[in-house]
């Protein structure tokens, strides 16, 4: 969370709910089969969990996951799980309370922690765990994260450091992949590499014997460029076919200038046929101008 906050925008500015199930059934009727709530934060949008429950009866789709702070998420776990969200991701990159609250502008390690376990105790399997890994800051932490999946069905995601607009993002800051798994080998000898699949966002590992995995998003160091079959809508309605790409399309303005559902789909599918093989790489991508992370949601 930057320092100076994050300036809101107009309700008007983000899709409605109507806008985002239009999509959402078109994408769906087309074949997306998993669609992820994001932020931001999205727990705190008014009547999330009746959007939540419009999505999830929607024929074809097979997983609607939410990526969240978790802060708001014990109260708001039952209803959720009753609504239909089948998975979610609890972003975390500390596990000690002072980083925590530099990294957040707030306390609240306990309630994110006790938001985890409650969420693998209502029979979430796994409990994805994001953490955003940065050289000098928190990779004295990735065998304490390790060792949370020893007696929980979790599945701790290393992160890599990605270069966006404000995020101070520098080549010293950057640890890859490699480096993170010598790391940890260091502790655990066996822990070692399971399960490959192209469409797969993380790289999966795990120390015999533990409950849990552990898996790296080797976004920067070891890309996934080929095999990548997710899009992004943001929260005012851009479509991003690369998260690191600055190319949006602007359907919240097409659908309000009351373009047709055949047009709609026909501009995704336009955007999708100049998705390029790879992203352009660390640095030129941090000389880039993108939005900064936390203005991408979607």
């Amino acid at each position: 969370m930057p320092a100076e906050g994050v300036a809101l925008r107009p309700k008007s500015h983000i899709l409605s709910f109507e806008e985002i199930l239009r999509l959402a059934s078109l994408l769906v009727a087309h074949g997306v089969t998993k669609i992820r709530l994001t932020g931001g934060e999205p727990l705190i949008r008014k009547e999330l969990v009746q959007l939540v429950s419009r999505l999830s009866s929607l024929e074809g789709l097979e997983e609607l996951t939410i990526t969240t702070n978790g802060l708001l998420l014990p109260r708001k776990l039952d209803e959720l799980k009753s609504a239909g969200i089948t998975g979610f991701n609890i972003s975390l990159d500390t596990l000690q309370e002072e980083r925590f609250k530099e990294i957040t502008r707030r306390p609240g390690l306990d309630t994110v922690l006790d938001a985890i376990r409650m969420t693998a105790d209502a029979g979430y399997d796994p409990v994805k765990v994001n953490c955003v890994v940065i050289r000098g800051f928190n990779e004295d932490e990735l065998v304490d994260f390790v060792d949370m999946s020893q007696h929980l069905p979790v599945e701790i995601r290393f992160i890599e450091y990605m270069p966006f607009d404000g995020n101070a993002w520098s080549n010293a800051k950057f640890l890859p992949y490699q480096e993170m798994t010598d790391i940890i080998q260091e502790t655990h000898p066996a822990f070692q590499r399971f399960g490959e699949s192209d469409s797969e966002t993380a790289k999966l590992w795990r120390v015999p014997g533990y409950q849990g995995t552990v898996g790296f998003i080797s976004s920067m160091s070891d890309h996934f460029c080929s095999g990548c079959n997710r899009i992004r809508i943001t929260a005012d309605g851009k479509l991003k076919v690369c998260l690191f790409g600055a190319s949006e399309v602007n359907l919240r303005d097409a659908m309000r200038d009351g373009i047709s559902d055949e047009q709609l789909i026909g501009n995704v599918q336009e955007a999708l046929s100049r998705k390029k093989a790879s992203h352009a790489g660390m640095d030129a991508i941090a000389a880039s101008e993108n939005r900064p992370m936390i203005l991408i949601g979607g």
